[in-house]
């Protein structure tokens, strides 16, 4: 079988607006250009896939059935634009929380659990991989597991003019625009 892609997304700050421990659909405003930015990966044979900590459920701010309906509900709207989401996985645990959620995972960034969980269960080579994060933590996380490319994104940050620059020192890309990222894949 031939190794598959990813570009793998961040979900707050890159799939939607960072409003802080968003758990219901009226809270989702989807960052300009995603749609954009996914139809072109997948029109170059990328899988998408979103890696998010929602370390929300461990706060008990919400449920783990209010985080899979909103995912639902978030990949459902990216069908409705004719973008497959292949997988979410997501993290729920935080180390300074109780059980059951309370604990140091493997899967929370910068660990690359989620990245390897994926990588092993779609076959995906990670050295033609992309991932775009919002964190410092997503970067991380996709240098602990391998992958290629990694791009810190700020929406309209006038630190990050031009558009993609690489990393200034850093092994990394930085963006403003998800528009730019395109010329990564």
């Amino acid at each position: 079988m031939r190794s598959r892609k990813a570009l793998f997304l961040d979900r707050d700050g890159i799939i939607n607006v960072n409003h802080g421990y968003v758990s219901q659909p009226q809270d989702i405003q989807f960052i300009d250009g995603i749609f954009a930015l996914c139809k072109a990966a997948l029109n170059k044979d990328y899988l998408i896939i979103v890696v998010t900590n929602q370390s929300g459920i461990a706060r008990n701010y919400y449920s783990r059935d209010d985080f899979q309906a909103l995912t639902r509900w978030i990949e459902h709207q990216f069908w409705r634009r004719g973008v497959i989401i292949t997988h979410t996985f997501h993290c729920p645990h935080h180390p300074k929380q109780k059980r059951p959620f309370g604990l140091n995972c493997c899967c929370r960034k910068p660990r690359p659990g989620m990245i390897t969980k994926a990588q092993r269960h779609y076959g995906i080579d990670l050295s033609r991989s992309i991932l775009v994060g919002d964190s410092l933590s997503d970067i991380q996380c996709a240098q602990n597991a391998g992958v290629k490319k990694s791009v810190l994104f700020k929406a309209n940050s006038i630190q990050y003019r031009p558009q993609l620059i690489w990393g200034c020192n850093k092994p990394y890309y930085q963006a403003s625009d998800l528009k730019a990222v395109r010329q990564l894949l």
